[in-house]
């Protein structure tokens, strides 16, 4: 189960602000800042999105600091269960729709502190994307750097070994390096090449879009900043309240996949890949 990343990961206590309090914003404010966001996205010249957790939970997969988060069920001694595995969890309607952004060009760059490895799963194509908390589904050579997407989660966390081998191509037909997994424990420093290209299109950006995140886990949380530094706008999706709400040039409380239906239904030429069905 997906549950079982979280039990891996070592003991830590600072996990944040966990249980906040979700707001929602009546059905009329969500369809005018919805169509506001799909202008915004429209307009801009080098949109960039950051997603986190709450943009899974449709798929199945647990948030960790919402009301009935694994950090926060965690904090209040109950037991966590339930979710889906990683194996089985398909992206979301909030997944197909960014990917099919990115593919339109109304979406130059995605920024991701999920694991979970929907984005790649959507389509969404590598070289658009910066997975800063690393990915269970994949294996990384320590000589050659070729990944490896694998259909069910690699058997370690915390950059350790895999016990694979590399057979991408090398002087002698094989480069045979060992394999490790990408996925952070909570010491680990950030990829180094992922957070460059983050930082940049952070920096690049006229419109950081945040989906489904409190912006709690630093550096990544203050990505967005280095957009607004430039003038850019920042708009934030989220339930719960953000630390960078106060920066924020539009915020809509809403669910994500619902936020998106309406801001593709506004955009010219836009193909629904998929049926948005509200949650129960």
């Amino acid at each position: 189960m997906s549950l079982n990343y979280a039990s891996r990961l070592s003991d830590y206590k600072n996990k944040g602000e966990c249980g906040l309090e979700e707001k929602f914003d009546s059905s009329e404010d969500i369809k005018i800042k919805s169509k506001q966001l799909a202008e915004m996205l429209s307009t801009a010249k080098h949109a960039v999105f950051h997603t986190g957790a709450g943009i899974s939970t449709a798929s199945g997969i647990p948030d960790f600091r919402g009301p009935n988060g694994v950090w926060t069920k965690e904090k209040r001694n109950e037991k966590v269960e339930g979710g889906v595995s990683f194996e089985s969890a398909q992206p979301t309607f909030t997944h197909t729709a960014i990917k099919t952004l990115v593919d339109k060009g109304l979406v130059k760059y995605v920024i991701s502190q999920n694991v979970d490895g929907l984005h790649l799963k959507s389509g969404l194509p590598r070289e658009y994307l910066s997975e800063l908390h690393g990915n269970v589904m994949m294996e990384k050579c320590e000589r050659c750097n070729r990944e490896y997407i694998r259909d069910k989660p690699v058997p370690t966390i915390g950059l350790k070994y895999t016990a694979g081998r590399c057979q991408g191509g090398g002087t002698r037909g094989h480069c045979r390096g060992k394999l490790k997994d990408t996925v952070l424990d909570w010491e680990d420093a950030l990829p180094e090449e992922e957070l460059k290209k983050a930082e940049y299109h952070s920096r690049k950006a006229d419109l950081a879009v945040c989906f489904g995140t409190t912006l709690q886990i630093e550096p990544a949380g203050r990505l967005p900043l280095l957009s607004k530094g430039k003038g850019g706008q920042l708009v934030i999706c989220n339930l719960q309240t953000t630390k960078l709400d106060s920066e924020a040039d539009l915020i809509i409380h809403a669910y994500v996949d619902q936020i998106m239906q309406i801001v593709t239904e506004c955009l010219p030429d836009y193909d629904n890949c998929i049926k948005y069905e509200p949650p129960v």
